[in-house]
């Protein structure tokens, strides 16, 4: 039995029907359609379903299993590149073993392009690309549940109700990602917190730590062997623009000044589309050192997370810039000053903060080592 069956990504041998009934999804034809030809006239809107699903089909005709599918993703992956951002670097990656299964444990700035870039990275070394965790929160149309399963995603469920469903489905995920390193060895990406650090400070919860222990502690081992076991590699992502800087500062703002925020319904899925298609400028993506035992318990591996995740991370211009504007100083990039001017006059403090924090936690964790 597939004991994993309800999070796992899908199978070559399920590629054809799945990629089948997605042509056959109005949600998902019209939401190519909303997101491609927004501007059209509404009386093409036949036309243009047919026009889709004709080109879907014939797209789909040519994929049989999962690499197939990320080969065309790699494809889009490269037109992204190219027209949202100025560079993307890669650091450390040649220290990776291509015959072993790491598991990526990551800075999230971004819900998709996150994984996407450490992806590409490994995809073009020629390492293995990775299983990513997603949350059920962003699956509520199935269509996208299907896609991102397709792009050998797992879900994390979070939604899950009372400490016993919770419990069961930590259990169930834990013993997943093990099974997906120890035996099949498969990369995994996965955020070292659920959500994105909006506010641009990085920190790992140590219930994702205690997480991947469980299956684990069921075979009785002891903690450090069993983090040693899953080779841990703690990656930075550093981008130079952030696209929804704006939507989280106006988030954070509601926050603290009126002590809630109400999520739209599609907000997560918006998010998606925006840091897509957004301008990024230059990408950094740092992988780390695989950690080895030596580390007894959670909160000392999580120390160590932080600490090379805070190290590693890429200082650009844009966070410079922002802590020279909040320490009152003049700022030498003028390209930084123009994005300022569009950004609402409410969020400009929490944009720059936003911008500002990593390298103030940098500067910190330094001074504080050295």
């Amino acid at each position: 039995m597939d004991q994993f069956h309800d999070i796992r990504p899908y199978n070559d041998d399920e590629v054809a029907e799945v990629l089948h009934n997605l042509v056959e999804t109005p949600d998902f034809v019209n939401t190519i359609i909303g997101f491609r030809f927004a501007q059209w006239p509404k009386f093409l809107r036949g036309p243009l379903v047919f026009g889709v699903k004709f080109a879907l089909k014939r797209q789909i005709s040519k994929i049989t299993n999962i690499h197939d599918f990320q080969s065309i993703v790699a494809n889009y992956m490269e037109r992204m590149i190219k027209t949202t951002t100025s560079n993307v670097e890669y650091r450390g990656i040649e220290k990776l073993d291509k015959k072993t299964g790491y598991l990526f444990l990551s800075n999230h700035r971004d819900i998709a392009m996150d994984p996407a870039f450490v992806n590409y990275g490994l995809y073009l070394a020629g390492l293995n690309t990775v299983r990513i965790a997603i949350g059920d929160n962003l699956l509520r149309r199935p269509f996208v549940s299907d896609l991102m399963r397709l792009n050998k995603s797992f879900i994390v469920k979070r939604s899950a109700n009372g400490i016993r469903e919770m419990m069961a489905a930590f259990g169930q995920l834990s013993g997943y990602i093990t099974h997906s390193l120890m035996q099949d060895q498969c990369n995994i990406w996965i955020a070292q917190k659920e959500g994105r650090a909006k506010d641009g400070l990085d920190q790992t919860d140590p219930a994702i730590i205690k997480m991947f222990y469980m299956s684990q502690k069921k075979e009785k081992k002891p903690f450090a062997e069993a983090m040693a076991n899953l080779k841990i590699v703690p990656v930075s992502i550093s981008y130079e623009y952030d696209p929804c800087a704006f939507d989280k500062a106006n988030e954070l703002h509601q926050k603290s000044t009126t002590g809630n925020y109400e999520k739209a319904e599609f907000e997560d899925i918006d998010s998606i589309k925006n840091g897509i298609v957004g301008q990024k400028g230059k990408v950094v993506v740092t992988f780390g050192d695989v950690i080895k035992d030596g580390f007894e318990t959670p909160e000392e591996f999580v120390a160590e997370v932080d600490r090379q995740i805070i190290t590693h991370y890429a200082i650009q211009s844009t966070n410079e810039a922002a802590l020279a504007l909040q320490k009152g100083e003049s700022s030498t990039d003028s390209a930084f000053s123009s994005y300022l001017e569009r950004c609402p006059e409410n969020l400009r403090e929490t944009v720059l903060a936003m911008y500002a924090n990593p390298l103030k936690q940098q500067q910190k964790y330094l001074n504080k080592q050295s």
